[in-house]
């Protein structure tokens, strides 16, 4: 059967945990002033993996965060895996120098695929392409902008590269507790060919159980739902389990 990995979500602004609603900067809310401890918390609680995503390197288009992610993957013995305006080599060398397991990329899938296919040929195992889409087309530059090219049409491309590992991102339920778009995720996977995470949106126990064992699904991307107490991760871990 397919492992199903739950990945909790620190999303950070100015060296803060925060959620966006919709991926609008301009509605964002703090959850923690200090990530490196909803880090050791999330790790305590039993997830053996953390999406974190660099809010302010997506807009700049190079990492704002990294001495803080690079401290959280040094103090907290987690997998992390992180994406925001990861778009050149150093970028990429120097997260997994410094014991980051997996690098997102998104933007630079569609603004420098030469760069995108190098990082594939060098670090199949360590990528993960991220497919935020809005309106059934992928959006870039922190969701500030939207290409002409479909999750699909991207993720077709980039298997031929070597892809292997894809998040699918709907960006009208993101921040919105109003349940993950899996039907997408799924037909994502159906037309690929490779499992898919889902993110954006993922509000209740029951929708996570739906997932797991679905061979269409490798797992599910959990972050306001976690800070706002609807989710308690424990009873997540616990249905993976089981």
């Amino acid at each position: 059967m397919l492992m199903f990995t739950v990945f909790p979500a620190i999303d950070l602004i100015d060296g803060q945990c925060v959620r966006l609603f919709q991926g609008d900067y301009d509605q964002s809310t703090v959850y923690g002033e200090d990530p490196i401890q909803v880090a050791r918390s999330f790790f305590d609680q039993g997830a053996e993996w953390l999406h974190v995503v660099d809010l302010d390197g997506a807009k700049a288009g190079h990492p704002l965060n990294q001495e803080l992610i690079a401290r959280m993957a040094q103090e907290v013995p987690i997998n992390i895996e992180i994406g925001g305006g990861i778009r050149s080599m150093d970028s990429v060398e120097w997260y997994l120098e410094k014991g980051i397991k997996r690098v997102i990329l998104g933007s630079s899938a569609i603004s420098d695929p030469d760069f995108c296919k190098k990082v594939l040929q060098r670090y199949p195992n360590a990528v993960a392409i991220g497919l935020d889409v809005k309106k059934g087309k992928v959006a870039v530059r922190g969701w500030l902008e939207v290409s002409d090219l479909s999750a699909a049409e991207l993720a077709k491309q980039l298997i031929q590269e070597g892809a292997e590992q894809f998040i699918y991102t709907d960006i009208s339920r993101d921040g919105a507790l109003k349940g993950a778009n899996v039907a997408a995720a799924e037909q994502l996977a159906e037309e690929i060919g490779k499992p898919v995470v889902v993110s954006g949106g993922v509000t209740t126990l029951d929708e996570i159980k739906k997932m797991i064992g679905n061979r269409k699904v490798s797992g599910a991307i959990i972050g306001k739902a976690l800070y706002t107490k609807q989710i308690a991760l424990s009873d997540v871990l616990k249905a993976v389990n089981d």
